[in-house]
């Protein structure tokens, strides 16, 4: 072996043991997360990430006894150059190994706080509760909920069962992303938890083609802008369906930046423009709870964004799909989907459960027990995030008290407060 042959050898050892050792490394996983945040987890929760995280590393563990034997094999430049490519290869494999397995530690140590992690365990309960209420009578086993909490506007979700950044693995999870700002009126985790219900059930691309189909008499590209739309769409409507008005008014004030981002359409982008998304949920209000708030704020919203302020480009699009809105709620809402069995959204999941008149008698019925007793916590969790979000909804100024219940039941849900 020449001088030239053992100097490039003695790097590429430096390096691979360098790697190797810090995949090692990744075994420990209290290095990522703390004991203490690992405990704030619900058992089974904790479990089933532990175990996925587990087997990422133990795959990468060995590709690196793999590579280690390979180079204690090499004798040759040819030899060398093989082996460097390994390392190169393994070197992006580890990267994405630790992509995945820091997006879970930060989920998780987002719950180091008693009151956070409370709220977020209420929250894994409340998503995984409405996702249920429709996959158990389809079937269906419903993913493990991982909420957490993070800055911005929006939430967001990692789908369970989606392959993740180490490209070996699947999303054990369902892991969706709560804002702070919305942390005690959370209809948008329901959101989110539509878009893994709709995935599991196959139930977008049937809406798609449904509204395409609805809207074919429609004037030239709306109807495809509207079937592109089909994920948000059955987003919103799951959303609707378990927390009534509370979310139409929830997503007013998450869609509410301005002209610029009201009136914004982006081809290809799968969300509606904020100005009519916000008023399809408005249509769904009124055509299954008649007259209501939802009136105040479809009138204020189209008088704050007049139409003929939208670019020129979009304004038609917004025109056109006006008077075609109660159609578009007829195909999300009541039209029998093959996702559903044959039935409607509506016939598995009936939002006449969360009008306002029903939410306001079975506070009237329970009383102060609807706030304290486990038993009626458990038991209407959903409908308690309706009600409360529908007060906030429909009072000028943020009220104490309820922001203090909303804060207390769903602490109790979380098993984070004494229940009475």
């Amino acid at each position: 072996m020449n001088e030239s042959h053992a100097a490039m050898k003695a790097q590429l050892a430096r390096q691979v043991a360098h790697w190797t050792s810090a995949a090692a490394r990744l075994q420990d996983l209290d290095d990522l997360a703390s004991p203490a945040a690992w405990r704030t987890l619900e058992s089974y929760l904790g479990l089933a990430i532990r175990r996925h995280l587990t087997g990422v590393v133990d795959t990468l563990s060995r590709e690196a006894a793999t590579l280690q034997a390979a180079l204690a094999m090499v004798s040759s430049t040819a030899d060398l150059e093989i082996v460097r490519r390994k390392l190169l290869a393994f070197r992006a494999r580890y990267l994405q190994v630790e992509t995945t397995l820091d997006y879970y530690a930060d989920a998780i140590n987002t719950r180091t706080a008693t009151t956070v992690a409370g709220l977020l365990r209420a929250c894994d309960t409340l998503a995984h509760r409405s996702m249920g209420q429709l996959l158990d009578q389809l079937g269906k086993p419903t993913p493990v909920t991982l909420t957490y909490i993070d800055k911005g506007l929006g939430a967001s979700i990692l789908k369970a069962g989606l392959r993740l950044w180490d490209q070996t693995s699947i999303s054990p999870v369902a892991a969706i992303k709560i804002t702070r700002h919305n942390l005690y009126r959370p209809t948008a985790l329901i959101h989110e938890a539509g878009h893994q219900a709709a995935h599991i059930v196959r139930w977008t691309g049937e809406l798609s083609s449904a509204l395409a189909a609805g809207l074919s008499a429609a004037p030239a590209g709306v109807g495809e802008a509207w079937a592109g739309w089909a994920s948000e769409i059955a987003a919103d409507a799951f959303a609707f369906v378990h927390t009534g008005y509370a979310s139409v008014a929830a997503l007013q004030d998450v869609l509410d930046g301005g002209p610029s981002m009201v009136f914004r359409h982006i081809p290809g982008d799968p969300h509606p423009v904020s100005y009519i998304r916000v008023l399809l949920g408005v249509e769904m209000c009124r055509q299954f709870y008649g007259a209501g708030p939802w009136d105040d704020l479809g009138r204020s919203w189209t008088e704050l964004y007049p139409l003929e302020r939208a670019p020129g480009e979009t304004a038609p699009l917004l025109r056109a799909s006006l008077p075609l809105l109660p159609r578009i709620v007829e195909a999300t809402l009541r039209k029998p989907m093959g996702a559903f069995g044959g039935r409607p959204l509506v016939a598995l999941i009936n939002p006449d459960r969360v009008r306002p008149e029903a939410l306001l008698s079975l506070e009237k019925e329970l009383g102060a027990a609807l706030y304290t007793s486990m038993h009626w916590i458990w038991t209407e969790a959903l409908r308690l995030l309706a009600l409360t979000g529908l007060r906030m909804a429909t009072m000028r100024e943020e009220d104490a008290d309820t922001v203090k219940y909303q804060k207390e039941w769903m602490l109790r849900l979380g098993g984070a407060l004494q229940a009475a």
